[in-house]
């Protein structure tokens, strides 16, 4: 197979990143409002991972789309990442993944088909790994290769945890290191060595399945995964969720190697700048904290981890056997008194 760089093959750059909040909440606001439906438990109406229809007293279905364009440049790589991505969103609202369906655009024509094949496989590896089930799929020729999943999990709807019930007293902690957006768009301007690029991938490529397990034994009010609108952003959306004001230390943030000199040297991509502009107004930074340290709170994050929101008396415990089972999970923050919503980066 030749070698080729996935990431030169998109216009944009292949970042990856999701629509801003911002500009996603204008699209959304023409919607019709949906009918009221008892059976669904976890809807439009909130910003959460995915959404969870009750099917029975004791059983829910939980369901989630994510699909991207290339972020690294081997193909069997960008395949496991789109899939741990999109799989986690099952993960994050303490659900088990059961089916998955490839989401496929590729240039047929112009690109080799074993290009395809190694994205598919390494996507089939992760959805193996997750204990999940290929069902089937659509592809379309398009001149961009993007790729993701349609996933579906199960749940039984006493135990669904969304983003929006997160309550005083609880701490919170953080599954995975950040950085990821800014060091996949040093990635493509080749400013990272070998095993830098290996380092980075493998965090990506981890599922959240082991730290999801172990929160279930834990009392966790509320929980999501680290995605494209960065830590502050999807904890932001927590707290407004759960009407809260949550506290992040930023010296306790776990950062990848070489983020804070790479976002030195100019290497943050846009979804990153857009995500500091949509949470600056509810989100309190400390006088001392620079520009750089701000974007990299905001980073745009593909495939991260999980944001756990849990008892006080229990943090310490949950943290322990995170670590113990090889989770990178680290206590980053607090949640305080009720309230409108609002950040404190201390």
């Amino acid at each position: 197979m030749e070698t080729i760089k996935l990431t030169s093959l998109s216009s944009k750059g292949g970042c990856g990143c999701k629509i801003g909040p911002a500009d996603l909440a204008q699209v959304l606001r023409y919607l019709p409002k949906a009918e009221s439906n008892p059976d669904l438990l976890v809807g439009l109406d909130t910003s959460d991972d995915a959404g969870v229809y009750r099917l029975s007293d004791d059983l829910a279905l939980v369901q989630t789309v994510d699909f991207f364009t290339p972020i690294v440049d081997d193909p069997y790589d960008f395949g496991q990442i789109a899939a741990t991505n999109a799989i986690s969103d099952i993960y994050a609202m303490g659900g088990r993944p059961l089916t998955v369906l490839n989401i496929v655009a590729f240039p047929i024509s112009t690109l080799d088909k074993r290009v395809l094949s190694e994205i598919l496989r390494g996507a089939a590896d992760k959805v193996r790994e997750a204990g999940a089930t290929l069902v089937g799929g659509h592809s379309i020729d398009d001149k961009e290769p993007k790729f993701g999943l349609a996933v579906t999990g199960l749940i039984h709807p006493n135990n669904v945890r969304t983003n929006a019930g997160a309550k005083p007293g609880d701490r919170l902690i953080l599954t995975k290191p950040i950085g990821v957006g800014i060091l996949t768009t040093s990635i493509k301007k080749e400013q990272l060595s070998p095993e830098e690029t290996k380092r980075v991938t493998g965090v990506m490529t981890t599922l959240n399945k082991t730290a999801a397990e172990i929160m279930e034994r834990y009392e966790v009010h509320a929980c999501t995964d680290i995605t494209g609108f960065g830590l502050i952003g999807h904890a932001l959306e927590m707290a407004k969720g759960s009407q809260a004001e949550i506290t992040i230390v930023q010296q306790d943030v776990p950062l990848l190697p070489r983020v804070r000199e790479l976002a030195e040297k100019g290497f943050v991509p846009g979804g990153t700048k857009n995500n500091f502009a949509h949470v600056q107004s509810d989100v309190t930074f400390p006088e001392e904290l620079d520009q750089v340290d701000k974007w990299i709170l905001c980073d745009a994050v593909t495939s991260g981890g999980l944001l756990i929101s849990v008892a006080g008396g229990q943090a310490d415990e949950l943290l322990g056997q995170l670590r113990q089972a090889g989770v990178e999970a680290s206590m980053i923050g607090f949640v305080g008194d009720e309230g409108q919503g609002r950040i404190i980066v201390k």
